[in-house]
């Protein structure tokens, strides 16, 4: 999806609770994703040493932000994308430097640019999401670790054949 919308998203939003701003680097990297926006997807990591995993049936661990930002999101970030989160559960202490979540998921992946044709090809995926995040020196929540694990599909898994050979 191209990023020249109307909208702006800033990387920080103030005055937000502590369970708000756990939840908001997940939004932050989803956001990041359906606008094809990298630096906004990268703002929500913990820098370098950070792991994604996606279970479909198999398991695959991407390890470090340059490769999901090249494996994950060079392959979904073009695509016109929607997706959105609920159920979100958010486990984190008073003053702790450390958070749990969990959300069910779902997320409609188009090639690029056809996302709006009616009989287009689209695949949906329902998923249950588990996300480590730390807090950072800045205040500023960041994702250590997600876990994907994929619910259900619906519709043509082609369309997700430049996320697996990315």
């Amino acid at each position: 999806m191209s990023t020249d919308l109307l909208f702006t998203y800033p990387e920080s939003l103030a005055s937000l609770s502590t369970r708000e701003a756990v939840t908001d680097a997940v939004h932050r990297a989803l956001v990041g994703c359906d606008r094809n926006d990298a630096p906004f997807f990268a703002s929500a990591w913990a820098g370098e040493d950070v792991t994604f995993e996606v279970h479909d049936g198999d398991k695959k661990v991407i390890p470090g932000l340059s490769i999901i930002l090249k494996a994950v999101f060079g392959g979904v970030g073009p695509m016109d994308t929607t997706h959105s989160i609920a159920n979100v559960r958010v486990d984190v202490q008073d003053g702790a430097d450390t958070a749990h979540l969990t959300a069910t998921a779902t997320a409609q992946h188009c090639p690029p640019g056809r996302g709006r044709e009616p009989d287009g090809p689209k695949f949906l995926v329902g998923s249950q999401y588990s996300v480590d995040l730390v807090k950072e020196q800045s205040g500023a929540w960041k994702i250590k670790k997600w876990v994907l694990s994929v619910t259900w599909t619906q519709g043509d898994p082609l369309v997700m054949q430049s996320v697996r050979t990315a």
